[in-house]
């Protein structure tokens, strides 16, 4: 046997390296410290593809939406220290944060849900990996278009315009929200057992003005004077969003990342 047969072999059962690693050293590539701006088309491209290609098994999970795990799976919990799912908190997994970039899986029970919040000034991929998730987002309405009250006890709202209204159900292409487009400010609500990869760059920094926010929603018949609505927009694709304070009931648990190591 030739010396190029035997290195072709040898390179034939070298291992490949794991999407999560080659996703992560994307991301280190296209959100640097001196970006002003967010990434090109073309640089979202890319890490959306990338991401697509991601399934459970390469972050360390397994596909709970096909057991009737009733939420008590996700982490090994024993049997005899059972909770109720509808008692079950959302995972948050966190594989790496720095200054430029998170990444990050939010894994769900059936029915939990992450209230309406904000991304300031972020671009934001997520990927369900597996289950079915219901999303709702809303874009801000430019210029904005707000009703402040001068009553006690009414809040001062804003116009925004639903982005976003629909089921996602794994597998399913990457969905991607930008500063002013795509959803940034959005809701999730669990259908059935479900987890998101979730890539948020920058990162939240409340130094940095980057804080996130949580709103509720109104009807727009709520606080409209009529003449709101902006193009052919039908009432339905508008709602009014009021600043909440961050809900007692959020809770998350840490969970360990047991995926593949990433070499940073």
């Amino acid at each position: 046997m030739c010396v190029q047969q035997i290195r072709g072999l040898f390179n034939m059962t070298k291992k490949s390296p794991c999407s999560v690693q080659a996703l992560f050293d994307l991301c280190k590539q296209t959100f640097t410290p001196s970006a002003t701006s967010p990434p090109s088309s073309q640089a979202v491209h890319k890490l959306y593809s990338l991401l697509d290609k991601i399934g459970p098994e390469e972050v360390g999970l397994k596909d709970e939406s096909l057991e009737d795990e009733r939420g008590h799976g996700l982490f090994g919990l024993n049997v005899f220290n059972r909770v109720d799912r509808w008692a079950q908190p959302i995972t948050y997994v966190d594989i790496h944060e720095d200054q430029n970039f998170t990444m990050c899986m939010f894994c769900f029970p059936t029915s939990a849900v992450i209230p309406l919040h904000d991304h300031p000034g972020m671009t934001v991929l997520s990927k369900v990996l597996y289950g079915s998730l219901h999303v709702k987002g809303y874009d801000w309405v430019e210029p904005a278009c707000i009703r402040k009250s001068v009553q006690i006890g009414h809040p001062t709202v804003r116009l925004a315009r639903l982005a976003v209204d629909k089921v996602i159900t794994a597998p399913h292409s990457t969905s991607v929200l930008y500063p002013k487009s795509g959803g940034n400010l959005h809701c999730f609500t669990a259908i059935t057992p479900c987890a998101v990869l979730d890539i948020l760059a920058p990162p939240y920094l409340e130094a940095a003005g980057r804080r996130c926010t949580y709103y509720h929603d109104y009807p727009y018949s709520s606080f409209a004077n009529g003449d709101e609505i902006v193009g052919n927009g039908k009432e339905q694709d508008y709602a009014w969003l009021a600043v909440v304070d961050t809900p007692e009931d959020l809770y998350m648990r840490p969970g360990r990342y047991m995926g593949p190591a990433i070499q940073r």
